[in-house]
């Protein structure tokens, strides 16, 4: 009769020391070159279907209306206030920024505004108009912080225009 042998058969222990040694290495590296990105939500207010209160339509409106050639600055008592046009085919968004500070000088309770983009306008124009009127950097005792200008924006449709009637005029016939 023959015997069989048998060899006892163990399962090799799993080592992952050089696992977690590249572990350690890699999450800090990772870690030191992910860019961090900055997003930042900002609340809008959106016309609705109902016609306003007569207590709501006098109070003062501050308009900043996108047309494709000038930026409008106005209010719904008096009109327009500044009419800012393009500057070699830019926005000129500084004029708009001295715009608002003076406006914010006149009325400092009022915080909020109504953006009216035209249909052509860009969303990287309708983003630095929002920033803009929202805020400015000011120097407040040897430190840079942001002062507050209207931080309320409302967005509705940019009234047509009669130079843009008549481009539509034109492109029809």
């Amino acid at each position: 009769m023959r015997r069989k042998h048998r060899r006892l058969q163990s399962e090799p222990d799993l080592d992952i020391t050089p696992f977690m040694n590249l572990m350690i290495v890699l999450v800090p590296v990772l870690l030191l070159n992910m860019v961090f990105a900055h997003t930042s939500v900002l609340e809008l207010n959106f016309p609705t279907g109902e016609s306003l209160a007569p207590e709501q339509a006098e109070e003062l409106q501050i308009q900043v209306i996108i047309h494709a050639d000038r930026l409008v600055v106005a209010d719904n008592q008096n009109g327009v206030i500044k009419a800012i046009d393009q500057q070699e085919g830019e926005y000129n968004f500084a004029v708009l920024k001295e715009v608002m500070k003076e406006l914010k000088s006149r009325v400092p309770d009022k915080k909020d505004v109504i953006i009216m983009p035209s249909q052509e306008t860009s969303y990287q124009v309708l983003v630095s108009v929002m920033d803009t009127v929202r805020s400015y950097d000011a120097v407040v005792a040897g430190n840079l912080v942001k002062a507050e200008l209207f931080p309320e924006i409302s967005l509705g449709d940019a009234p047509v225009s009669n130079t843009e009637e008549v481009q539509k005029a034109e492109g029809q016939s």
